[in-house]
């Protein structure tokens, strides 16, 4: 019963859905426990600025070895989403108002990891008339008065319904402009529900349109179902948006309540997948079973600036 109250409370849209196992992870997929100072002293930063992050919310299964090189995703506008996404651990339900200080205790944050790259997220907040992209701004533009020298990376919701909101994100300038594509568009209606295909990817090649200087990025799941030929579909449609860089990673079920894992992806098939993505055009490809949206994110920015030289 206690379990129950805890995924309805997380998750309330998601209490009437069946039950779905979870499968056994295969070898290469393994989390690890880190002792280490520099984990740590990450925590220690992000619980003393009362910040919120992707990793802990989300349960990434990389936390252990990027807070162990100080790489922490913040996720702004709080811990509650307006959305009930059947892949996401993030709990739903209604957000606070807006802490109008958080985009200095980002900066603050940022400082003290003394992160050359910062990735910075939210949950969607389809009650902001704005869909939180002021907030986003004005996150960026206080971030890097305080490091001038920090790259900034944005992943955003899709902004839906809200007209042109997003160009206030774009007018602030960050690095990346990051939105997750998620899934293949057969699945939508039951992965993410709250979205529309096609308007995540106008959002894509409309940043691309309004700021040129910008690199943008997408990101998606394999595992929940889809079939090879759809995946190369969405490669096709990213690239058609002009999209710089994608992410492909493996889908990992959070919970019996959340939609099913259908199986675990081979890294020889995330190798394969990565050379078919490269030879479609894209500047920069991600693909392996850990792969997530901020994972190596530092790292890869400096691949996509020279990529762009070369």
């Amino acid at each position: 019963m206690k379990m129950d109250q805890k995924n309805k409370h997380r998750h309330p849209e998601k209490i009437n859905n069946p039950i779905n196992p979870i499968k056994k992870k295969p070898s290469w997929i393994r989390s690890k426990l880190s002792n280490s100072k520099e984990f740590f002293l990450t925590k220690t930063i992000v619980n003393q600025g009362n910040l919120v992050t992707v990793c802990q919310e989300a349960n990434c299964p990389n936390i252990t070895e990027c807070w162990s090189k100080r790489h922490a995703t913040f996720m702004i506008m709080g811990d509650t989403c307006t959305r009930a996404c059947a892949f996401c651990d993030v709990k739903t339900g209604k957000p606070e108002n807006l802490d109008p200080f958080e985009p200095l205790k980002i900066a603050n944050a940022v400082y003290k990891l003394n992160l050359r790259h910062v990735v910075i997220t939210s949950v969607d907040r389809d009650d902001l008339s704005d869909g939180g992209s002021n907030h986003f701004k004005e996150t960026i533009e206080i971030t890097r008065k305080k490091n001038p020298e920090t790259t900034i990376e944005v992943l955003t919701p899709d902004f839906l319904r809200k007209g042109d909101a997003f160009k206030k994100v774009l007018e602030a300038n960050p690095d990346v402009f990051n939105h997750n594509i998620e899934t293949v568009p057969s699945l939508y209606l039951k992965v993410r529900p709250g979205a529309r295909y096609f308007s995540s990817l106008e959002l894509l090649k409309n940043a691309k349109q309004y700021n040129k200087n910008v690199f943008t990025k997408s990101g998606l799941m394999v595992g929940l179902g889809e079939k090879k030929e759809e995946i190369l579909q969405v490669m096709d449609d990213l690239r058609s948006a002009d999209v710089d860089f994608i992410t492909i990673g493996q889908y990992l079920q959070p919970s019996k309540k959340h939609h099913p894992l259908e199986r675990y992806y081979h890294p020889d098939e995330f190798n394969e997948l990565e050379i078919i993505a490269k030879s479609k055009g894209f500047l920069l490809v991600s693909s392996s079973p850990l792969t997530r949206s901020s994972y190596h994110a530092d790292e890869d920015f400096a691949k996509l600036k020279q990529n762009r030289l070369n």
